[in-house]
């Protein structure tokens, strides 16, 4: 029996939250043990590598890995081409960053960075063979084999992670850990995918993407730079110490609102891509996605603003305390994160990567200029400036692709603004009922519950069509 479109949907919105999901608590329950054996210092050692290791990432896959999605049939000409394109990428890239070693250590007062980041940077030769293979299972929307393959790769290289830690290797610990997971992960993209690599090299499909592909490239990285620019200023400004809190409140801050962002990423750009020759069919298809997104972001990131001290306090304890103010700043923030997953590929799907590059560009040269004016005033007050220069950025991707979707900025507003104002009110609720309660873990059990069953009540009495839904698709799903 064939699929429609809507039941690959709700199929794949299904299997991208429980692949969120479990790659969440796992991350969360990993985070915990790690941030219980290791210092701010250690955590800062690796934390400042990250915005290398991305943007390296971004020139390895070159915006091809989007441009294979967006093809309507891609072959596996198309698919081999993408593959070799990649290996000679993540080698050059290697080579690159090998010989720029002692420059980052240097920059960051750190000469240990040479040879952790010389070991780090190996991951891009490793996720080069795994590349094509992931655009294969997103474009198919293989989304509970993605699940599997980030679940088993999450375990393995947290083992890792943690036995190496607890036998005093310090931010080693933290390197190898990455690279596990990559190893890991690209044996499960073989094992699920049928498509296999040949040594007939045609770099022509490679060619035909690059006018699409080049402005994912450079958009791709200006996006690295803007989610990662407060740590590379953070490392030359400030003590390793409190680039590891920053490290370790972010961290926390992009698990969380990557539940939602990448549950509704796995699906987005193949369906939207499927629907948009209707533009009726994709603005409907983007606001339901929309809802969606407000419905499980607004709560989720509120709600960990509310217990943010209560959490690191019992998670990974009162070393980490230092970090409570900045993860409770990024919450917010956090908050409209997984919308703009959703603007951008708007934007990709109908092919208009100029839309995806200049409001990337546009962002990171604002947020430079807000870094020079105001780093003299401290951690905390630039990362309250980044947090809400984010969400007023909004405005900018909406307006920049109002004339592909033809949606207003007021059918947004009431697709988000009632699941919004609802969860201010609800933690609003839960602080005051709960503000005299001292012992910190019964605090965050009571404030859980209570902001859980407030949010739940609301929805429920507002007879709220989202939620209708999840429930009805959850009991179809576990009565068969």
């Amino acid at each position: 029996m064939v699929e429609t479109l809507k039941e690959k949907t709700a199929k794949g919105l299904f299997w991208g939250a429980m692949n969120s999901g479990t790659t969440q608590i796992l991350n969360i329950v990993i985070g915990i043990f790690l941030g219980r054996l290791l210092s701010p210092t250690e955590t800062g050692i690796v934390g400042v590598l990250t915005i290398f290791t991305l943007i390296a990432g971004n020139i390895q896959s070159s915006g091809f890995t989007q441009g294979l999605i967006n093809l309507k049939h891609p072959t596996g000409n198309d698919y081999n081409s993408v593959f070799w394109f990649n290996i000679i990428a993540g080698i050059s890239m290697y080579c690159i960053l090998f010989f720029c070693a002692p420059t980052i250590a240097w920059y960051f007062h750190q000469p240990c960075l040479v040879e952790v980041s010389r070991f780090v940077f190996l991951g891009f030769v490793f996720s080069s063979l795994g590349i094509a293979q992931g655009a294969y299972m997103t474009k198919n929307m293989m989304n509970k084999e993605i699940a599997i393959c980030g679940f088993i790769a999450l375990i393995c290289s947290g083992i890792v992670g943690i036995t190496m830690a607890s036998m005093g290797m310090s931010y080693w610990s933290l390197a190898w850990q990455q690279i596990i997971y990559i190893c890991v992960l690209n044996i499960g993209r073989y094992y699920y995918t049928g498509w296999r690599p040949n040594l007939h090299i045609d770099f022509g499909p490679v060619k035909r993407m690059f006018n699409f592909s080049v402005k994912i490239l450079f958009t791709n990285i200006i996006n690295t730079i803007s989610n990662n620019i407060l740590t590379l200023i953070f490392g030359r400004l400030y003590t390793i110490h409190d680039v590891g809190n920053y490290t370790q409140a972010y961290n926390w801050d992009n698990k969380a609102n990557s539940f939602v962002a990448n549950a509704i990423g796995q699906i987005a750009q193949p369906v939207l891509a499927a629907v948009n020759e209707n533009k009726d069919k994709e603005r409907q298809v983007f606001r339901k996605m929309m809802r969606f997104t407000a419905f499980l972001s607004f709560p989720l990131m509120l709600g960990l603003t509310l217990v943010s001290r209560e959490f690191i306090l019992i998670t990974i304890g009162s070393k980490w305390i230092g970090c409570i103010p900045l993860l409770q700043i990024l919450c917010i923030s956090g908050a409209f994160m997984p919308i703009y997953t959703l603007y951008q590929n708007l934007a990709i799907s109908n092919g208009r990567s100029d839309i995806y590059l200049w409001c990337n560009f546009g962002q990171v040269i604002l947020l430079i200029v807000l870094i020079i004016v105001g780093h003299s005033l401290g951690m905390t007050y630039l990362v309250t400036a980044y947090s809400i220069f984010v969400i007023l950025w909004l405005l900018v991707w909406h307006f920049a692709t109002r004339r592909i979707s033809g949606i207003r900025i007021l059918d947004i507003f009431k697709d988000t603004m009632p699941f919004f104002m609802t969860s201010i009110a609800v933690m609003g609720t839960t602080y005051l009922i709960t503000m005299k309660i001292e012992n910190v873990y019964l605090l965050i059990a009571i404030r859980i519950i209570i902001a859980a069953t407030l949010y739940f009540a609301v929805m429920k009495l507002a007879h709220v069509v989202i939620l209708d839904d999840c429930i009805k698709f959850v009991k179809q799903k576990f009565s068969k």
